[in-house]
This record gives structure tokens, C-alpha cells and sequence, in this order.
């Protein structure tokens, strides 16, 4: 038997005086420096070990010139999605990009005219309603629906939405905040309501990878028919805890819209690529894959031990179980707080900084956001915190 490689996800490794955005950006955000930062999406955790000699290799030869992305950087991303997905992508598909999210407003412009509509699922991730109201387009929202615990899409309201005039249907696949791993069957009735009014759909799967192992993502694209207009963003940053280098990938096996997003980034003269963004890329998705692996049976630990714990000692927060992400949507209505008391709560009287549900839009208000990826004694820590601090209110 092969022993498998283990890896500490619970050292605790100081992020202090990083720039850390999420460390040292605490006091500019919340007011004060002493809180626990559960809010940015990115992880406590030492990056795959692969990832960082690769990097330190790289920083060893001196010179760090303008760098081309080379048959190695496809080949790892192609591999990958064969392996995770059975997904089998063409080197010509792929455009190397900054990030998810500038992509996001590059297929707006792209693939939009000024006063069209874009719909969005709420409560979603606040930039995809920035990347349609910053660049003049009609926002357009079907809200998600909350039942029984899970959230579902709201496909009639959806064909709704299209009959409208929609353009572009911006999909958070798994979903942020609310951790939905969208099923096969979910899938393929956005895709005939898509079919049936046009619609171009840019399909934002930067937490893929990230499944609970009781799960499966279906990238949408696999279901794809001649004459669907998909656009796929895919990401390293995420899953192998490395956002700060900024290089994603989108996949477009359509040429003339890949043309056309092509075109949207280069009117903007925007370079996706540097020395160390390439080396972690290629390195992540080839060597990652046993660190990724031991990450989600960890976060799963972490995701259920505070669900466990909410459960028992703070029962009047009910969670929304995640299937996907290392992000936890917290219902905190039962605590009877408007928006900006919730955050006043956590922050002054827990030292705990989360993301208040609200900026996530409709149907956010009275949620907050907690990340999970860090290690499960602080998350834990931060909890009891809580709790105290809502004896005392009682």
C-alpha cells in the first residue's frame, strides 16, 4: 500500500504584515484590528507544497521578463478538467485572463449592447451586479428560491426574465454565497430556457473543484449543444490557495465568441500573464490534485463540526449546508437584527469579521457569509465567542 501524503491544515500561519487583504485590511474594513477574519474568499492554509518550490525555482533565475504562456500551461488545464470532469477541452478553446472577474465585465461588453439585460441569480456574489449596472446594461434578477434548507433556481420566473429581452444569463455554478452544487437535471432546464430565447450564458465555475465528496459538479458546458453561446470561467485561485497571483482561464469552443471576448480584452490592452502566475498555474493543476483532495475531506470535518456546533449552542443561526465552496451562508433572521446590527453584533461583541449577507442582494439581508477555510480550532474559537456573546444579550 502506497502511503498517502498528509499536509497540516491545522498550523496556524501568521498572515500579519502579508498585505494580506483579509488580514491586514481588517481595521480599514471593520473598524478595528482584533477580529477574527472569516470574510474574503481565500484560505489560512499553506498553499500545495508543489506550488510553492515551483514558485521559489522560478524566483531563483534572476531575470523576470515579459512571459508567454506555453504548451505546459494548456496541457496542465487540459489535463485537469479531463480528470476532474471527463471534460475534453481543445488547446484552441482556452484564453488565458487576469481573472474571473474582470472577465465577468469583459463578457458583459462583450457580448451585450448598452440598455440590453443581463439577468443574475440573488443573492450571488456582489461584482456580477456591478459587472451589468457599471457598464449600462439592463439588470435583470431571478432570485433564487429558499426551500426547506436548499436553494433552488426559479425557472419560471427565469423564462420570465428572458422573455424580457435578456441577452446574457450570468451563472455562479457552484454558487456564491449559498453553496449549491446545481444537479445534472437543473442544468439542462437553464439550458432550454437559454436555447429557447437566445441567450448567451457565462457560466462562473471558479469553485468546481472545491466538492464536498457527498457531491459532483457538472461543468455546464459538457451538456452543450451545437449553437449554445457558453462561456466557462475556470481557476486555480480558489482551489489551490493561490488568488493573489490573478490568472484564470476561459473556455469558448464557439470561435466567433471567442473572438469576441478576445477582442473586449485587448481594447483594454490587458496583459493576463507574468512569470509567477504561469509557474503556479501549471504546477497547481499538475501536481495539486492529492493536497486538493485532502483539503475538501478537511473542510467537510470543518463544515460539519460547526454545523454540529451551531446546531447545540446557537440554534436560533441555522445554517445552510453547503454542497461546494469553503463558504458557509448563515441565517441569522431569528436574531431579530437589522443588516447593520448584525455586523455591529459580530464585530464589536463576537471580534468576528464575516460578510453581511446584504451586499449579496436580494434575499441576502439577514445572512452573513462565513469562510470555513481556516484552521477549524480558530473557526471554532470564533463560534464560542459568539455564543457567549448572545447569553449575555439574553
Amino acid at each position: 500500500m502506497v502511503d498517502m501524503p498528509t499536509f497540516d491544515f491545522d498550523q496556524i500561519i501568521s498572515r500579519a504584515d502579508t498585505a494580506s487583504e483579509k488580514w491586514d485590511g481588517r481595521e480599514a474594513y471593520f473598524g478595528r484590528a482584533d477580529v477574527t477574519p472569516l470574510w474574503v474568499a481565500d484560505m489560512d492554509f499553506a498553499a500545495p507544497p508543489e506550488v510553492t518550490a515551483a514558485l521559489v525555482a522560478r524566483a531563483q533565475h534572476p531575470v523576470y521578463g515579459y512571459t508567454m504562456a506555453d504548451a505546459a500551461v494548456y496541457s496542465s488545464l487540459i489535463d485537469w478538467l479531463d480528470r476532474q470532469f471527463g471534460w475534453q477541452v481543445e488547446r484552441d478553446w482556452i484564453v488565458l485572463t487576469p481573472g474571473v472577474v474582470p472577465s465577468i465585465y469583459a463578457a458583459v461588453q462583450a457580448m451585450t449592447q448598452p440598455g440590453q439585460g443581463v439577468i443574475v441569480q440573488p443573492p450571488v456574489y456582489a461584482p456580477f451586479f456591478s459587472a451589468v449596472t457599471a457598464n449600462g446594461r439592463a439588470l435583470l434578477q431571478n432570485p433564487l428560491r429558499l426551500e426547506h434548507g436548499r436553494y433552488l433556481m426559479d425557472f419560471a420566473q427565469l423564462e420570465q426574465c428572458a422573455q424580457q429581452g435578456a441577452k446574457l444569463l450570468l451563472l455562479c455554478s457552484p454558487h456564491n454565497p449559498v453553496g449549491r452544487v446545481w444537479q445534472r437535471d437543473e442544468l439542462e432546464t437553464l439550458l432550454n430556457i437559454a436555447r429557447r430565447y437566445r441567450l448567451a450564458v457565462f457560466s462562473d465555475e471558479i469553485h468546481a473543484d472545491l466538492i464536498y465528496p457527498e457531491y459532483r459538479h457538472t461543468p455546464l458546458a459538457t451538456l452543450a449543444r451545437d449553437g449554445d453561446v457558453m462561456i466557462t470561467a475556470v481557476a486555480p485561485s480558489k482551489t489551490f490557495n493561490i488568488p493573489g497571483l490573478g490568472l484564470s482561464a476561459l473556455i469558448i469552443p464557439d470561435a466567433g465568441v471567442r473572438q469576441t471576448m478576445v477582442a473586449a480584452f485587448a481594447s483594454l490592452h490587458v496583459h493576463s500573464t507574468n512569470p509567477f502566475s504561469l509557474t503556479a498555474f501549471t504546477a497547481a493543476y499538475r501536481h495539486g490534485g492529492e493536497w486538493r483532495d485532502a483539503l475538501m475531506l478537511y473542510l467537510r470535518d470543518t463544515r460539519d463540526a460547526v454545523m454540529q456546533y451551531l446546531a447545540l449552542h446557537l440554534p436560533r443561526i441555522r445554517t445552510i449546508a453547503p454542497e461546494g465552496t469553503y463558504l458557509l451562508w448563515l441565517d441569522c433572521r431569528e436574531l431579530g437584527m437589522s443588516d447593520a446590527q448584525l455586523q455591529a453584533f459580530f464585530v464589536q461583541q463576537c471580534r468576528l469579521g464575516m460578510n453581511p449577507g446584504h451586499v449579496f442582494g436580494q434575499g441576502g439581508s439577514g445572512f452573513m457569509r462565513l469562510n470555513l477555510a481556516s484552521p477549524r480550532a480558530v473557526v471554532l474559537a470564533a463560534l464560542a465567542r459568539v455564543a457567549i456573546a448572545l447569553d449575555k444579550k439574553c
